[in-house]
């Protein structure tokens, strides 16, 4: 982690956060000084390295704060007399968001399976199974010849036979556990179980709804989430919405690119938005975010990267404007 820190009129200090970084390498390209240099950023990905991604000359920083304005994964921090830039109005302000609706969600956890980054975690409190089924069972143990079918079958693990010796036994069915699906009783050579399902698909559900809601909560960890839009993508009700730092487009040349051999973008990309298809790298643009870590590390420099829009807005210092837009291949680079 590095830390720069002076004090005069003002107490300016910049940490970099290793963890958050990604080796896009944007605080370099937009650094007024030259002050930031990316260090070996795939060896580091890879954990042959343990080493921060970027290295920072104190000497020659100014301080000026660009650097953690522009950064989209807040992995730089700046401070003024020990308050962060980005929760002040005069500063400019990132427009990109990760949100889930708690209202429309219905906790299926496909967003926590999916996210790249582990930033979303699902607790959800399920329905008692028992109030999710209606019927009725018995077992008849003079009929029982104790052949443990039913126990063996059962999918639920609903049934035991208990042994009071060598010749008496009991047939126990735990009805919280049981589904009133029916096999034991279609199993049973000697038709000792009894069993009726009242809310099988082939009869009328006897079942109060509010006794089969799930309940639960989503927590968005906005520190991890780098806006990929993976839960957005995955989630079946709509609950989720994303907005991406950037707008524009991002190809790989398929003559040049080694991939299968390479996969170097596959393994800095923090969004898991490269995969190999037919021995290529190939890129799905519903999940970049045109960071630009990929073409950091392409040996063969065969991807091809536009950035149409910058979402950071409240941009005053016209220096600073014209600096930031270095980031943008054409249009513009926010308000």
């Amino acid at each position: 982690m590095a830390f720069i820190e002076r004090n005069g009129e003002e107490h300016r200090s910049l940490t970099h956060v290793n963890e958050k970084c990604v080796g896009c390498g944007i605080c370099k390209d937009i650094c007024p000084t030259g002050s930031i240099k990316t260090g070996p950023i795939l060896p580091i990905a890879r954990g042959l390295l343990k080493m921060d991604y970027i290295n920072i000359n104190k000497d020659t920083c100014c301080l000026c704060g660009l650097c953690a304005t522009a950064c989209p994964f807040n992995a730089l921090e700046f401070t003024l007399n020990g308050a962060n830039i980005k929760d002040m109005s005069e500063y400019p302000q990132w427009g990109h968001s990760s949100k889930i609706d708690s209202d429309a969600c219905i906790y299926c956890k496909s967003c926590e399976t999916a996210c790249p980054q582990d930033a979303i975690r699902v607790v959800r409190e399920l329905p008692e199974r028992s109030k999710l089924v209606s019927g009725e069972i018995s077992a008849d143990d003079e009929k029982c010849i104790n052949c443990k079918v039913c126990e063996e079958l059962c999918p639920a693990g609903a049934i035991t036979i208990k042994e009071d010796g060598p010749f008496s036994h009991k047939v126990e069915i735990d009805e919280d556990k049981c589904v009133y699906c029916l096999v034991c009783r279609r199993a049973c050579p000697t038709q000792a179980i009894k069993a009726v399902c009242e809310s099988c698909s082939y009869g009328e559900y006897k079942i109060n709804p509010e006794d089969a809601v799930i309940k639960g909560e989503v927590f968005l960890n906005d520190e991890s989430c780098v806006n990929c839009g993976w839960c957005q993508e995955v989630c079946p009700v709509d609950a989720a919405a994303i907005t991406k730092p950037f707008e524009g487009s991002i190809t790989t040349n398929k003559e040049i690119c080694k991939g299968e051999s390479c996969h170097a973008c596959m393994d800095i990309c923090p969004c898991n938005a490269v995969s190999i298809v037919d021995g290529k790298s190939q890129i799905d643009q519903k999940f970049c975010i045109l960071c630009g870590a990929c073409t950091q590390v392409c040996p063969q420099h065969a991807i091809d990267l536009k950035r149409e829009k910058m979402n950071l807005n409240n941009i005053r210092s016209k220096s600073w404007k014209k600096q930031i837009k270095k980031l943008v291949t054409e249009g513009t680079c926010g308000k």
